[in-house]
């Protein structure tokens, strides 16, 4: 194959992964869309109920999300082992991932961390 077709080939595949992850209004969190749309912070926080970095996760996000300054952000818990649609969706690739996002976009991402301080951080970035 050529140069000029494998760069066409590339290109195009990527141009239809792009509208595969980009499905707007799917709504394939209930209630992400509208919360995205309403302009909330959101966290999606990805479990396992066999994952003990989950488990030390868990707490002190709910801890973070009960403080001043937080009332307004909106989390979807999504599990590991039956939600592959949005694992897909969102590229995750392992259990433990919080993703926050701002104007429904993603801002950025965490996979298994366990420092209060440091998902603290995450969260703001989406505030």
């Amino acid at each position: 194959m050529n140069r000029r077709r494998f760069i066409a080939l590339c290109l195009a595949l990527t141009a239809s992964a792009k509208s595969v992850y980009a499905q707007d209004g799917d709504d394939v969190i209930p209630g992400f869309d509208d919360a995205a749309a309403a302009g909330a912070p959101v966290l999606v926080h990805v479990t396992a109920p066999w994952c003990e970095v989950c488990q030390i996760q868990k707490p002190i996000v709910a801890d973070l999300l009960s403080r001043h300054g937080f009332e307004g952000m909106k989390k979807f818990d999504v599990d590991y082992d039956t939600q592959k649609e949005v694992l897909a969706r969102h590229r995750v690739t392992t259990q433990s991932t919080m993703i926050v996002f701002r104007g429904g976009q993603e801002v950025d991402r965490a996979v298994g961390q366990t420092d209060p301080a440091a998902i603290e951080a995450l969260l703001r970035k989406a505030l």
